[in-house]
């Protein structure tokens, strides 16, 4: 299953440059903000039809969560509206690397302290090394 997951992360990866680069574009048409509103309209819609004939039923706890775990839907509007703004500036390839670096740093603040339930997981100088060589790596591309 550990393989699996990581061919589904390289996957979804590889989903994200694409959809920047539409997103992108459609932004160039209809307006940024507004591509980012269908992207989670349509996104609802599709949602909708999978909750309807796949839903375990479950969707009325909502509110029972933890306040702070609804802010989910919230970061993921700006992380899309932050890829539809950057992406016709700076590029598909330097907004993506951009995005893995701060993914790869706040990841790592939250696990060093465990943070939201995620297992703790001490900050190293490998992990460290990755970030910098990820730094490098944007600033070759750019």
């Amino acid at each position: 299953m550990r393989f699996i997951s990581y061919i589904l992360a390289l996957l979804a990866g590889a989903a994200l440059s694409f959809e920047g680069a539409i997103y992108a574009e459609l932004g160039k048409t209809i307006g940024q903000i507004e591509t980012s509103f269908y992207n989670f309209f349509m996104g609802s819609i599709i949602m909708g039809l999978l909750l309807l004939f796949f839903g375990k039923g479950k969707l009325s706890y909502t509110f029972e969560a933890p306040k702070w775990s609804l802010l989910g839907g919230a970061l993921g509007v700006v992380y899309l509206t932050s890829i539809v703004v950057s992406v016709p500036f700076v590029g598909v390839g330097i907004t993506m690397v951009a995005v893995i670096i701060g993914q790869l740093i706040m990841s790592m603040v939250i696990e060093h302290f465990g943070w939201l339930g995620s297992k703790k997981t001490m900050i190293n100088k490998e992990k460290i090394f990755a970030v910098i060589s990820m730094i490098i790596a944007l600033i070759l591309i750019n």
